[in-house]
């Protein structure tokens, strides 16, 4: 599809589209979820009515131009082409179509941001994605992703003056107690995940009160973001249902553990039949291309977290020993560098995982702008240096300084000076798209400066 076909031409009788309509009037769907995530991280989205479903497939749902310069605050951002004047359409991808177990007679679908004309909007979090895949993929590759994502489980309770989130379960971490206090909750989420196409990998209680991670199998670069949002999407779901919150924000309580969404990545060739990051024959058992691309990482992870962990309450979690990362390295099973090869469960399945990255990002331009960094490091075969084998922080400065090894930003704002100081990524966004996410980024990071705790955390498990 091109960036200038139209929106008319995306035709119901497609097979796809055909599919949703006899899905959704077997399956007696009376309201379908037109999805799509915003540069505060937050999943928004309007729905369409089975009646008239037919159409909305072709047409999309009209939405103003401004709900992306929306900060999670709902705090609207001055900024040039995101006013009042001006519409887009949600257009959805049939292929993501999914009935809601936690919301019976519902169903949704991510959709693509498109101009009346049926351009692709400037400012579409998914043609960003899919546009660098398909810079990859110019290059004769293919990127397998998975967002791995962990979540505290508890009770909404009134405070004074703001609610609180209240653990369901003080566990240890691993611990069987914990299995036993969250057992109903994970059964019917393992459960509505994969009637909705995910696969289930593993599960268990991690360390923090009440904190949850459950991993599903890796996929295709834009299905995997669009995983990413069908998880979290569920995860709330699911426990609305049951009378429980549950919250992936990455700092939810302020003395627990908190919550990342670790990025797996490999990378295979074209047709998707060779991991291309394995080679057995190295220490580590990773390719050439595998060390470049995680030169490509480390060389623009200053800038990248402003997108993996794009929020304030994010930074809380990205702190030296807290197994979440805060400097710029790697290192085989290493869990305090940036980037961990993760050691291979079977011969050629290594994968490296980006450890600062949490849910509260939206995912297809945290994921677009990891493919970009990775290509710059291919394209100009940058040297990672060598691997950490020990936790960064007990080396001295002068040891870091060796390694070339450099503490991540402390703040949102120290990030995003960071990304605006990156010409890559920063063209890779283009002008109206940076122009927004800076302005969004920027307001909240103002907005929770001027509160005090209690309100940056019930904002921050009350939206993600």
């Amino acid at each position: 599809m091109t960036d200038r076909q139209r929106v008319t031409e995306i035709k119901p009788l497609d097979p796809a589209a055909r599919r949703v309509l006899e899905r959704s009037e077997i399956e007696g769907i009376e309201l379908i979820r037109f999805l799509y995530a915003d540069h505060g991280g937050v999943i928004r989205g309007k729905a369409a009515s089975r009646s008239r479903l037919a159409q909305r497939l072709g047409t999309g749902i009209g939405h103003t131009v401004a709900m992306m310069a929306m900060n999670m605050l709902d705090r609207l951002q001055p900024v040039a082409g995101m006013g009042p004047v001006g519409e887009i359409r949600l257009v959805p991808d049939p292929s993501t179509f999914v009935p809601l177990p936690y919301a019976p007679g519902s169903a949704s679908m991510l959709c693509d941001m498109r101009l009346p004309d049926g351009a692709l909007w400037d400012a579409c979090p998914r043609a960003f994605l899919r546009r660098a895949a398909e810079s990859l993929a110019g290059a004769g590759y293919t990127l397998m992703a998975a967002f791995e994502p962990e979540f505290t489980l508890g009770r909404r309770l009134p405070g004074d003056p703001l609610d609180r989130l209240a653990p369901i379960d003080d566990s240890l971490c691993y611990a069987t107690t914990g299995f036993n206090a969250a057992h109903d909750y994970t059964s019917a989420l393992v459960k509505a995940l994969e009637a909705q196409g995910l696969r289930v990998e593993h599960y268990h209680p991690d360390l923090g009160h009440g904190q949850q991670e459950l991993s599903i199998r890796h996929a295709p670069a834009l299905r995997a973001a669009d995983n990413q949002v069908i998880y979290r999407e569920t995860v709330r779901g699911v426990a609305l249902r049951m009378s429980m919150w549950a919250s992936l924000a990455p700092k939810p309580i302020a003395d627990q553990a908190g919550n990342g969404a670790h990025l797996h990545l490999s990378l295979w060739d074209r047709e998707g039949r060779d991991n291309l990051f394995a080679d057995e024959a190295d220490p580590n058992g990773l390719s050439e291309i595998g060390y470049r691309f995680i030169g490509g990482l480390l060389a623009h992870l200053p800038a990248l977290v402003a997108l993996t962990c794009g929020t304030v309450n994010g930074f809380r979690r990205l702190a030296p020993r807290m197994w979440s990362s805060a400097y710029t390295c790697y290192g085989l099973d290493n869990r305090e560098a940036a980037v961990r090869i993760c050691s291979p469960l079977s011969p050629g399945s290594v994968n490296l995982e980006l450890k600062p990255s949490d849910s509260s990002a939206n995912p297809y331009l945290a994921l677009g702008a990891v493919i970009h960094a990775g290509l710059d490091g291919l394209r100009r075969g940058l040297d990672p240096g060598e691997a950490v084998g020990v936790d960064p922080d007990t080396l001295s400065a002068a040891e870091r300084a060796r390694l070339g090894v450099h503490r991540l930003p402390a703040t949102l704002g120290e990030a995003l000076a960071a990304l605006e100081a990156d010409e890559l990524l920063m063209e890779a966004l283009g002008p109206l798209r940076r122009d927004a996410y800076l302005a969004v980024k920027r307001s909240e990071a103002a907005a929770f400066a001027a509160e005090d705790q209690a309100f940056e955390l019930y904002h921050h498990f009350r939206a993600f």
